[in-house]
């Protein structure tokens, strides 16, 4: 139903628009958010690697290899999140009471600004994000989206100008026959991200905390290094 939705709801947008228009993103501003980052997962790699070559002509911004990410929640711009908050944070997140879990990335759908796999199912990871939430609150930070507005995807490339969405769309739908790729979630990620635009457009960040999910969760070693992106 997830992934019928999703599809229904790409096929009546008109028009695509330039995703990088955005507001609340200055020049070299950087944000903390929690972000599933799945760089190492060789089955999602390989199946966006193929459906990007297969869209190349539409001359949107791929995201690459090491950039495909599930974004859970903003937790606010670094310029009003002191690092002693990210710090309370991360020890706050080092008990979540919650399992790993598996979910699956659908190909494909999109939005006006970006095409993107379908996620399914969505409760463990609408549990995920309630529970960091919560934590925002207890942190004091200023937080995202309230869970009921979440809306759990995983991007493939983003649009760079205004166009016409049919010739998307249709593209889009040669790659529906796919079979889903199955995601292991372990782990989420405290990330300081920001906007490059070089070598191309792309979203980039530095691992600030990996908090383990399960009987064995908590800051990983790295939690004290910053692993590049």
């Amino acid at each position: 139903m997830i992934v019928e939705h999703d599809w229904a709801a790409f096929s009546a947008v008109a028009r695509m628009t330039d995703h990088w228009a955005r507001p609340g993103w200055p020049d070299g501003g950087r944000v903390y958010y929690w972000m599933l980052t799945l760089a190492d997962s060789p089955s999602l790699v390989s199946r966006a690697r193929h459906c990007q070559s297969a869209l190349a002509h539409l001359g949107m911004d791929p995201i690459p290899d090491d950039g495909l990410h599930v974004t859970m929640t903003r937790i606010g711009d670094t310029a009003h999140v002191p690092p002693t908050q990210i710090r309370n944070l991360a020890a706050l997140a080092e008990h979540l009471p919650l399992d790993p879990f598996q979910v699956r990335a659908h190909p494909l759908a999109g939005s006006r600004g970006a095409v993107r796999f379908t996620l399914s199912p969505w409760t463990h990871l609408v549990r995920l994000h309630a529970a960091l939430s919560d934590l925002g609150g207890r942190a004091g930070v200023p937080g995202g989206l309230p869970t009921s507005a979440f809306r759990p995807h995983l991007g493939l490339q983003y649009s760079n100008r205004d166009q016409p969405a049919g010739p998307v769309i249709e593209s889009v739908a040669s790659l529906c026959s796919l079979e889903p790729v199955l995601l292991d979630i372990t782990a989420v990620d405290l990330v300081e991200l920001r906007r490059t635009d070089k070598p191309r457009r792309a979203y980039r960040w530095d691992v600030l905390h990996r908090i383990r999910l399960g009987p064995q969760q908590g800051a990983s070693a790295e939690a004290d290094l910053f692993r590049r992106r």
